[in-house]
């Protein structure tokens, strides 16, 4: 189980037709309570789908009833039209659940653009169909619901004193900071405040999806959703919650990484040693935005020459020619100059670490990226977005 793990949570996946392959496509996670506290952080992007639109007044006053997604459409640049399309989705699942529209976030994902008569009434019907198979085992359909152009789905639990996080995420492409073209809706049966809740969510979306950058995309309709039910009655320490959560993001950033589209490699670019958090994060995003670094990695070529290039674009404070570069475990680079043969760096393994040292701070921070591949171009070339 995923999003019903914890505490206080049904949830249902089912088929309404909006994909051409008869797949679920709509999904519903509601929370039962006895609390009804929601969080959320949206894309940064300022194009907004609709749903993200929606969503971002729902989540004002803190309160969460259900989170509604589907998939087969993002319902994104489909004018008022649109926007009430995402209006009259809630207001269906309010109806079926018993509870104000203005209490249920809605989400979509897939093609922008696109958006009819046809596609709102499979979405109302997908809502209903939804409303009416919810169980408190419903996870796993919920998480086959949400994908597009994933080849598994992603779903996390942690547990620690009593309480439990589950979450479920999608997501394969389009995947950079402000989040990625990415769905996640992320449950706990522990007591939070909304105040407490915007606070951790935050803070683990930090460190985890906010470290995701795939492809250099931001998606319209990026959503992480925290659900809090308070059903076990306990009030965690705060500091463990989010270390708890940040976990359980990073595993679930980790799992949308493996799965990204048409990628042989997943890398690790871990900036060490930078004089401030925010100098390691910009050197690593740096080279993983690099198209040149990835396609160098995607034909196994230990190209430290193509990381420096990518580091001397940034404002980051350190010396070009007094920095040292790790890949895999053999340092190509020292001081900004020749160390090890490239040649002996192994590449083939599809998990690649790369490490920049900048040699001025004690700071560091890793940013998750992917090769840029023949098979990538291709899907991005065949699928319409």
């Amino acid at each position: 189980m995923s999003v019903t793990a914890a505490q206080g949570f049904e949830a249902a996946g089912v088929a309404a037709g909006l994909k051409s392959t008869g797949k679920p496509d709509v999904a519903l996670v509601v929370n039962r309570g006895p609390q009804k506290t929601g969080a959320a952080v949206f894309t940064s992007n300022r194009a907004k789908a609709n749903p993200i639109m929606w969503s971002q007044q729902v989540v004002k006053d803190g309160v969460v009833e259900a989170v509604v997604l589907n998939s087969g459409g993002a319902n994104c640049f489909t004018g008022s039209f649109g926007f009430q399309t995402s209006h009259l989705t809630a207001e269906k699942v309010a109806e079926k659940l018993g509870v104000s529209a203005g209490d249920v976030v809605v989400c979509s994902t897939g093609l922008i653009g696109t958006g009819d008569e046809v596609f709102r009434q499979k979405v109302l019907d997908g809502a209903t169909a939804a409303a009416e198979e919810l169980s408190d085992d419903g996870g796993e359909h919920a998480a086959h619901a949400i994908m597009t152009t994933d080849t598994i789905p992603k779903q996390a639990v942690r547990e620690r004193d009593g309480w439990t996080i589950g979450g479920m995420a999608k997501g394969a492409g389009m995947l950079a900071p402000g989040l990625a073209t990415m769905l996640v809706v992320i449950t706990t049966d522990a007591v939070l405040t909304a105040e407490q809740a915007d606070a951790v969510l935050r803070g683990a979306t930090r460190v985890s999806f906010d470290r995701l950058d795939s492809d250099g995309a931001m998606s319209t309709n990026d959503q992480v959703t925290l659900l809090a039910s308070g059903a076990t009655g306990i009030e965690p320490n705060l500091e463990a919650f989010e270390a708890e959560l940040a976990a359980l993001c990073l595993d679930l950033a980790e799992q949308l990484m493996g799965d990204a589209e048409g990628a042989s490699h997943n890398i690790r670019i871990e900036v060490r040693r930078a004089a401030t958090e925010g100098d390691a994060v910009t050197v690593a995003r740096s080279v993983a935005r690099n198209n040149l670094f990835k396609t160098a990695i995607f034909g196994n070529d230990a190209n430290w020459g193509r990381v420096l290039a990518a580091i001397g674009t940034t404002d980051a404070e350190f010396d070009p020619y007094n920095v040292d570069v790790s890949m895999n475990g053999v340092r190509v680079c020292s001081e900004g100059g020749p160390d090890r043969p490239r040649e002996e760096v192994d590449l083939t393994p599809r998990d690649t670490h790369v490490v920049i040292d900048l040699l001025v701070g004690e700071a560091t921070a890793t940013i998750m990226t992917n090769d840029l591949t023949h098979a990538y171009v291709h899907e991005n070339s065949a699928y319409s977005s």
